[in-house]
Order: C-alpha cells, then structure tokens, then sequence
C-alpha cells in the first residue's frame, strides 16, 4: 500500500498531594500518501507544549492554564505539475480561572492566540491563489452555572477580538437541562460564535486530499445576494435540543435534534478567470474575487443507545442528518454531506484479573455527494496567445461535468475487531499485547474515481496488525 508515516510523541507529567500539576508534551508527525501517475500527498506537524493546574490551599478558586506551540503542513503534486501548498503555524495561550460554592460554578479565562499561514493553490484554469498571513486573536469568557433541585442553569459570553481585521465579536452562550422525573431530562443549548481559520478545497479536484487553511481573506465580493458584505470573519448561529432518558436493563437513550445556520461562509473561489486588478474593474466579483461568500444550514437529528453492565458496553448511534449550502446562484450539498450514519461499538473485558479486552466497530453510512462527468472535450492552453495554431495543436483531455455534487457515491460499511492482553510487569509497569483487524470482512469501499483512467480505487482492505505498547 502506498501509503507511509512516522509518530513521535513524548509527555512528561508531575503533581503533588495538594492535587496541583503540570505536564509538558513534545511531537512530531510525518504521513505520505503515493498514488502513481496520479497525485502525492504529504503532511506532517510538529509542536511542543505545557498544561497547569493550580489548587491554592484554602481556596475555592481553581487555576489552570496551558501554552503551546505547533506548525502544520501539507503539500500535493498532481499531474499538472502544479504543487498546491499550505502551512500554518502558531501559538495559543490560556489562563483559566473556577470558583466553586455550594451549587454554583464561576469560572472565567482570558486567551492568545497568534498564527501564520501560508498559502498556494492552482484552479483547473491554472489561475495561482497564494496568501501569506500574519493573525493575533484576544479572547475574554465568563461562564456561570446555577443548580437548582430539578434545573441546571449555564449561561455564558465570550468576547473575541480579531486584531488583523480590526473586528470585535460578541458571542453569547446558554444550555439549561431540566430534570422532569428521576430518569428523565430535558436539554436544550443555543450560541453564536465566529471563525478567522477557514479551510479551501477544491470539490472538482479528482481526490479532494487537498484543503489547505487561510487566514484574513481579503479579496472578498463586495455584495452577496444584493446585500453589502461588511465582515470578513465566518459567523453561525446553533440551537440544540433534545432529551436524557435512563431505560430498564442497564439502558440509556439520548435523543438530539439541531439546526445550525452559517450566516456566512467564505469558500476559495473555484471559478477564478482573471486577476483582481485595475485593469479588469468591469468584470463581476465572480470571476475575479479570490473568495466567495455562501451561507449554509445543517440539521439533523443524533439518536444514542446505551448498554453498560459490568464489563460489557455498547454504544450505538443514528445520525441524520442535511446540509446545504448556497453561493449567491445554486443551492447545492457539500462534499461532506451524508444522510444516514450508524455505529456500533461493543466493549468487553474479561479473564483472570480482567487483564484481556476485546473490542469492535461497526459503521455504515450512505453515499457522499459527487459531480458527474457529462463527457470529454480537447482542453487548449492557447500557450502562445495569439500565436497559437489552434488547429494543429493537440490540446489536453477536458472534463466536461454534470450538475455540481447531484449524484451520490455508493453506500459505505466496514467492521474492525481488536483484542488486547495486559501483562503486570511491576506495581509501576504494564506490557499491553494488542491483535487487530481492520474490515474483517474485506468489504470494498469507494475511496475515489479516476475519471480520466476510468478506474475506482477503494479504501483499506482487510488488515491484521499485531502491537505493544510498555508503560512505565
């Protein structure tokens, strides 16, 4: 299999009686995914960072906090030769403060964070997006939570301020659960909030490995849908309802509904012809803008059932779930767009000692949205403007698609089965031994489809793996 990676991860971790302690981490990832004549995909991350908790003696107040550091980046190089490049890297402080009494919980926190992105793209039109950024972000919360005897109170506020883009965001918060009987409880939570980090993909890319991050679009439309665009941050408004329910049997049941409306979205826009310059000021936004707006809606329903007796669990989950989103012309469903998702997950520990764990996964989900091909043209460059012999040229292979993501990949199903053993080295040391199987019924899974070689490419096939892992 094509496919390579390195993981190092290292954590040191002290504390003393008063329960106040610190911890430091350190990591460094490398993964590369080689599909011949076809595309190379590379990513990795690095980073260091430290976690505290401080419990003062005789006080109420619970003080924590962390620093980190970390970069991120990704690189792919398709067939046209055109590497697609995204880095980010950045760091994030916190200091966060609880205060407790009988039945309520204060707490509030201050927050840094600052980070760089660098960016580059190339569109089926060979067109270049590239973006640099610098990015400092201030953060303020206060978070109360009241009980009463059948109610629990949370409200909260944030406040972000976006020092590049000069734009303060207030973002009110609240959940409230009402306990109706013993074993019934009602829930419900609404909030907005608001985003600078954005994600760019390409949908019409033949593997959409590629999402890349920006910061700060600046080359936004100055209208949507008639209207001014007078922000450049993504906002959304959640609400969120739904109900607890303790079963006979050793049963419970948790039932959520949600709609989530993105006010706005910013999205690389894909059908970038000219450059945004002087030159071109009579062309539309459209055709010239780096980004587009669209706002979007998801909604669904997440239905939870579990069983939990003594060393056996299961878990099982039911999403349903619609998103849309619409770009100032068509409404259309995004790429991650699934209506019907199931996972199993069964947990049982057992043997002399209960030192033996078996563990298993199963997960069905119907088919993600894609473009069909409606057929093929001969795609000319004109390389040399004017002067190129359009009629003698061989121009390369064009896709000509259908209607955007109006077709529905096959659905997807795969169950994975692990069994671990412990070994009690020492009172301070274990050895676990780890036996695995990944689609144990070797079902194939679409992972994508090569339009131009014809070719379906599937997911893992069935895959033992054997590990240990020493603690000490």
């Amino acid at each position: 299999m094509p496919f390579k990676f390195r993981d190092i991860f290292a954590k040191v971790s002290t504390s003393n009686v008063s329960g106040s302690k610190i911890s430091l981490f350190g990591f460094n990832f490398n993964d590369e995914v080689n599909y011949k004549q076809v595309s190379k995909f590379s990513w990795g991350s690095n980073g260091f960072g430290s976690k505290f908790v401080v419990v003062p003696g005789g006080s109420q107040t619970l003080i924590d906090g962390n620093f980190a550091y970390s970069k991120y980046s990704m690189q792919l190089k398709e067939a046209d030769e055109k590497p697609r490049l995204s880095e980010t890297n950045g760091f994030n402080m916190a200091f966060n403060f609880t205060y407790f009494s009988s039945n309520d919980e204060f707490k509030y926190g201050l927050e840094v964070l600052g980070f760089k992105t660098n960016f580059k793209f190339y569109n089926l039109l060979g067109n270049k997006f590239e973006q640099a950024e610098n990015t400092t972000e201030f953060g303020a919360y206060l978070n109360y939570k009241k009980v009463w005897s059948k109610v629990v109170l949370n409200p909260g506020f944030r406040m972000h301020y976006y020092a590049s883009l000069g734009e303060a965001v207030p973002e009110p918060r609240i959940s409230v659960k009402y306990n109706m009987f013993d074993k019934f409880r009602l829930k419900a939570a609404a909030g907005t909030f608001s985003q600078n980090l954005l994600s760019a993909t390409s949908d019409k890319d033949i593997v959409n490995f590629f999402y890349g991050f920006l910061s700060a679009p600046e080359s936004l439309p100055e209208e949507f849908n008639g209207e001014e665009v007078k922000s450049n941050l993504q906002k959304a408004r959640h609400i969120i309802a739904g109900f607890e329910w303790d079963l006979p049997l050793h049963l419970s049941l948790n039932v959520e509904g949600y709609v989530k409306r993105f006010n706005q979205l910013i999205n690389i826009n894909r059908d970038k012809i000219y450059e945004d310059t002087q030159e071109n000021a009579d062309k539309p936004d459209e055709l010239k803008r780096d980004y587009r707006i669209e706002t979007g809606t998801s909604k669904g329903l997440d239905f939870v059932l579990k069983y939990d007796y003594k060393r056996f669990y299961i878990w099982a989950v039911y999403s349903l779930g619609f998103v849309d989103r619409f770009d100032g012309k068509i409404t259309y469903q995004p790429n991650f767009d699934r209506r019907h998702n199931i996972n199993v997950v069964t947990s049982l520990t057992f043997g002399k000692s209960l030192l033996w764990e078996a563990d298993m996964r199963w997960n069905f989900g119907s088919g993600f949205p894609f473009t069909p091909t409606q057929g093929f043209y001969p795609y000319l460059n004109f390389g040399d403007g004017i002067f190129t012999d359009y009629t003698t040229v061989n121009g390369y292979l064009g896709v000509l698609y259908g209607d955007f993501n109006s077709r529905r990949l096959p659905y997807y199903h795969r169950l994975d089965f692990s069994i671990k053993r412990t070994f009690v080295v020492t009172k301070k040391s274990n050895i676990e031994a780890s036996f695995s199987i990944s689609n144990v019924y070797d079902r194939r899974n679409i992972f994508y489809f090569d339009r131009i070689r014809y070719k379906r490419v599937d997911q893992l096939p069935f895959l033992p793996a054997m590990g240990v892992n020493w603690t000490f």
